[in-house]
């Protein structure tokens, strides 16, 4: 049984790091070095971990940046599609090839970790490390995040509590509190209970920290002038006339962003193999934009000539939010788009059911054929090549991986195996090779969804047919006075992040291949004017996960010396 079974079959209850022998990492300022820093140029945090402040970027604003290589997946199944791990594979790979290249990923928040989802440290042998560290704590990043946050939530609710000079009505307060836990219990609470000495009660919620607007505008900003500003522009609610109220309007934007100057410095660390890792800043794709950091990006384009990013699950999410939203910010575009796919998951994606999804089944591999067809359209429609990434699991069988492999040869699209984190590197070789192939080949011919002028309707609508697949989008009362109160706060020419279910190219998420006959149903539209989006909740997308019956949490342990277990 590979790293890669166990990691999918281990029963709960089981204790076990899939850290391989060879894991050791090298000293952080040696890999930093070798990729072209200055040793006064790194802020360590440990031996392994640093900082890169964001004068060594303006420093290197002449270079001219590598390859950009985006990596995303088919749409989300229990059986795992490992878009992670292949883009640390695809590094190592590289690296082996002799190229230099380095990942640019998110940080993994503590919701999924101890939840279900697991670490995003990669799997087996293709990991970034030190993964217990960068699961956990890291360097801070996301605890800044929320201190900032609930820093504005206090300074609200102080304001109003001492004399409210600018009459905020506690009933219109739209700016929550965040945690990076999921608790299902803080999705709706009251604050300011027990007497006057404690504040005016009035209803709110907490967010998972990593939905925050804040976390956004850290991944967004191009530095701390840029971040201050977007702070400033944060809508915090409304007055009793209705006036909008921005946290500018409070003077938060100063003390907010010197709690997370230290946080918007990207970090650096490195893969199994050596290769430097940026892992900065940690959106989910299904609740926010879910894409790393502009500055960390662009820090790795100046030092490497290939860069592997991903974002967020399947190519209707992370994918499609870093070409209409990260692109229109920060002008960067993808050289070529990794799309990735396992024979387990286009099974379920063809109808087998989760206790199935180990056994071959070519039939229910040919019906899920869809969902990869619906995702490379996407992907082809951003004018953008498309590798197809396979990624192997023991017990495919070979007329399954067959069947994919001659389908990727129909329409048209390069594609290779890969076993990454049954080998590392030297199990992503063949993929690495297809990549480097079609980027001397082809050129991206780049192009975004849609305009940021165009009406908002029209926005959501034109995402939900082309990339979803719908056949029109229906909204509620409350999305409806939404969407005109967006348009009062001259918000109208802002791009939309669309908050959907990860586990289907719908908003109902047990619909899995590529459903036609539905329709996008737009609840609630949510001005992040710090960020510069807006957010539509569909469906029963929730910004506060909630733990399952038996969450990660109670599988991981610390022992006697402080080595953290994972039981991933």
């Amino acid at each position: 049984m590979t790293a890669q079974d166990r990691h999918q079959t281990m029963p709960p209850g089981t204790l076990e790091t899939l850290e391989p022998p060879q894991a050791a990492p090298r000293p952080i300022l040696q890999v930093a070095v070798e990729a072209g820093f200055q040793p006064e140029e790194v802020e360590p945090y440990g031996h392994y971990m640093a900082k890169i402040p964001l004068e060594a970027l303006a420093r290197r604003a002449s270079v001219p940046n590598g390859k950009l290589i985006y990596t995303t997946a088919i749409t989300a199944t229990p059986a795992g599609e490992g878009k992670t791990t292949m883009a640390i594979g695809l590094v190592q790979a590289l690296g082996r090839l002799g190229k230099r290249a380095a990942a640019a990923l998110r940080e993994p928040s503590m919701g999924p970790v101890f939840g279900i989802k697991g670490g995003a440290t990669g799997g087996g042998l293709a990991r970034i490390i030190p993964a217990a560290e960068i699961n956990l704590h890291f360097t801070g990043d996301i605890h800044a995040v929320g201190a900032a946050h609930n820093l504005l939530a206090a300074l609200i609710d102080n304001h109003i509590h001492q004399g409210n000079e600018l009459g905020l009505d506690p009933r219109r307060i739209v700016w929550p509190r965040v945690l990076d836990v999921n608790d299902r219990a803080l999705r709706h609470v009251i604050v300011g209970l027990g007497g006057p000495a404690n504040g005016v009660p009035r209803e709110t919620r907490f967010d998972i920290t990593v939905a925050s607007e804040i976390m956004a505008i850290l991944c967004l900003a191009d530095g701390l002038a840029n971040l201050k500003e977007r702070l400033g522009r944060i809508l915090v609610g409304y007055t009793y006339t209705g006036q909008p109220v921005y946290a500018r309007d409070l003077g938060a934007q100063g003390a907010m962003a010197a709690v997370l100057a230290q946080a918007m410095k990207p970090n650096l660390v490195q893969t199994l193999e050596g290769q430097p890792a940026f892992v900065h800043g940690g959106p989910f794709a299904n609740i926010a934009h879910g894409n790393n950091s502009v500055v960390a990006t662009r820090l790795a384009l100046k030092v490497a000539d290939y860069v592997v990013t991903e974002g967020g699950f399947a190519a209707d999410l992370g994918a499609e939010k870093f070409f209409d939203i990260v692109h229109g910010y920060s002008g960067l575009v993808p050289d070529v788009a990794v799309l990735v796919a396992s024979v387990r998951a286009l099974r379920m994606h063809g109808g087998a059911p989760k206790s199935r999804m180990a056994i071959p089944d070519a039939a229910a591999v040919r019906a899920g054929l869809a969902n990869l067809d619906h995702h490379v359209g996407i992907l082809r429609r951003f004018g953008l090549p498309v590798v197809v990434a396979i990624n192997r699991f023991d017990g495919d069988s070979a007329d399954e991986l067959k069947l994919v492999a001659d389908h990727c040869a129909a329409l048209g699209v390069p594609h290779a195996e890969a076993t990454v984190v049954q080998h590392g590197g030297a199990g992503g070789e063949t993929l690495a090779k297809a990549v480097l192939d079609t980027l001397e080949r082809e050129r991206p011919r780049f192009r975004p969804a849609y305009e940021w002028h165009w009406p908002i309707k029209e926005k959501i609508d034109h995402l939900a047919r082309t990339v979803y697949g719908a056949d029109g989008v229906d909204y509620t009362p409350e999305a409806e006075k939404d969407i005109a109160a967006c348009e009062a706060l001259g918000a109208a020419g802002l791009p939309v992040c669309v908050a959907k279910t990860q586990h289907s190219t719908t908003d109902q998420p047990q619909r899995k291949g590529a459903p036609r006959g539905w329709r996008l149903q737009v609840r609630a539209v949510r001005p992040n004017l710090g960020a510069g989006f807006l957010v539509c909740l569909t469906g029963d997308v929730m910004t506060m996960p909630g733990l399952p019956h038996h969450p990660s949490a109670l599988d991981v342990d610390v022992s006697e010396n402080g080595t953290v277990r994972l039981p991933f």
